[in-house]
């Protein structure tokens, strides 16, 4: 097509957008994201992390694209019952709606992302909130009017069902917005283990995904090992049975990007003191939600904030912003394990109490994470044509674990003694009962 950029992309080789499409990326939201990393800090930890949202959203849209042709196309529509869910007559435009949805899914990440998210923001609000809020935007109504799309449209899909309350999905609609963030076959999860893997150095997130997306199908969820069972008709997304190793592996390169990568403990200590920092430094201790607000912050001014607060010792947040800039990180004292778990399901919160009690609250700090959800279940399409229950057909998907960690951290002038106290003490503590265990 004449005047379609294309952008090169270490991921997807190219991306390309059409002339119309470009307004949406040159738009100041969507150009916001070139300075809002992926993975908040962990450059201190992995050097080549530095990416960001930007790059991420392009190639979350370029995907979508991808899987949005392959389940349309009419060779691919396998059951009866998905043939009246794909409106054919509007196919152009559901394919840019959806395009755009995903390019604009993250434009209400704040600085460094998730690490910046939690306890920064009012009651009721959420990036996927301020992502609506920027899609609604009047900078925002010219280029859907060009484009000829409903922002409401691209709204719903960008977020989904659980954020998006003013309507409800129709089952089209709902597969759109699967496409984007289903929690099987979501886009924006492939994008983040590949580019993720890629710019951090390791090999966990790589998987298959060319005949991952190549065998994905709309299908009915509708489980059953025979004609006579009633099953459900509820359309969603599913693979053939060929494509059934490259979700396996989808699901592995999940489960170690997690505990390897973003559940580090390095990782997981600066978000919690850049959270420190953006509490004692942000006015009020929270962002502002006015979308003409936070266009004006970003990563850029949250650093230009902990350099200056670090070299000010009389600045309220210079403790937290020296932890941060000069590397002065609380160092993991303790982290679960299954052997004390045998003996304590608490043993880590034991520690913890302890280790306050013993060192003083300012001392320590305690980060638990669990991961929502397991084993992905979607429908495979077998050989024979019936249509089954991943979980029934690998034994891979129904046995990988749920990533949960929890750590306590204490500060670089209590590690040694603490290293110590706890060598002496660990099974006493561990074996101790708290109030809630009377």
């Amino acid at each position: 097509m004449a005047n379609q950029k294309e952008i090169r992309d270490p991921i997807h080789n190219f991306i390309r957008l059409d002339p119309s499409e470009i307004k949406a990326l040159d738009s100041a939201p969507f150009q916001r994201l070139r300075n809002i990393h992926q993975l908040a800090l962990t450059y201190l930890l992995y050097p080549g992390a530095t990416h960001r949202r930007f790059e991420h959203s392009l190639g979350v849209m370029e995907l979508a694209g991808r899987v949005y042709d392959v389940v349309t196309d009419q060779s691919n529509v396998k059951h009866d019952s998905v043939k009246d869910v794909i409106p054919y007559d509007l196919i152009k435009y559901w394919r840019r709606t959806l395009r755009m949805a995903a390019l604009c899914h993250d434009l209400g990440h704040l600085p460094f992302s998730h690490a910046a998210e939690s306890h920064l923001l009012p009651d009721g609000w959420d990036h996927e909130r301020l992502t609506m809020q920027f899609i609604r935007s009047d900078e925002m109504k010219p280029i859907w009017d060009s484009l000829k799309v409903n922002p409401e449209d691209v709204a719903k899909l960008a977020v989904g069902p659980e954020h998006y309350k003013e309507r409800s999905f129709s089952d089209w609609e709902a597969i759109l917005s699967e496409i984007i963030a289903g929690g099987a076959f979501g886009v924006d999860r492939i994008d983040y283990l590949l580019r993720d893997s890629y710019h951090i150095g390791a090999a966990y997130g790589r998987f298959d995904h060319y005949r991952l997306i190549d065998t994905l199908r709309i299908l009915p969820r509708e489980y059953r090992s025979s004609e006579q069972e009633p099953g459900s008709l509820e359309p969603t997304l599913g693979v053939e049975e060929g494509g059934l190793h490259s979700a396996e592996a989808l699901l592995l390169a999940r489960y170690f990007m997690f505990s390897q990568v973003y559940c580090h403990h390095v990782r997981r200590i600066y978000d919690i003191h850049l959270m420190d920092f953006l509490q004692a430094w942000l006015p009020g201790g929270q962002f502002s939600t006015c979308a003409e607000d936070l266009l004006m912050i970003t990563d850029n001014e949250v650093t230009s904030g902990l350099l200056a607060a670090a070299r000010d010792v009389s600045h309220p947040a210079h403790v937290h912003a020296r932890r941060v800039v000069g590397r002065e990180h609380f160092r993991l004292l303790y982290q679960r394990n299954p052997v004390d778990q045998d003996t304590n399901l608490r043993s880590s919160q034991r520690i913890f109490d302890a280790a306050r009690d013993r060192f003083g609250d300012s001392e320590v700090r305690y980060d638990s994470y669990r991961q929502k959800s397991g084993g992905l279940d979607f429908p495979v399409l077998v050989k024979d044509k019936r249509i089954m229950s991943s979980l029934s057909l690998s034994d891979t998907l129904a046995r990988v674990p749920l990533v949960a960690v929890d750590y306590v951290f204490v500060s670089l002038g209590c590690r040694k003694k603490a290293d110590i106290w706890l060598k002496e003490n660990r099974k006493e503590i561990i074996a101790s009962k708290g109030d809630e265990d009377e």
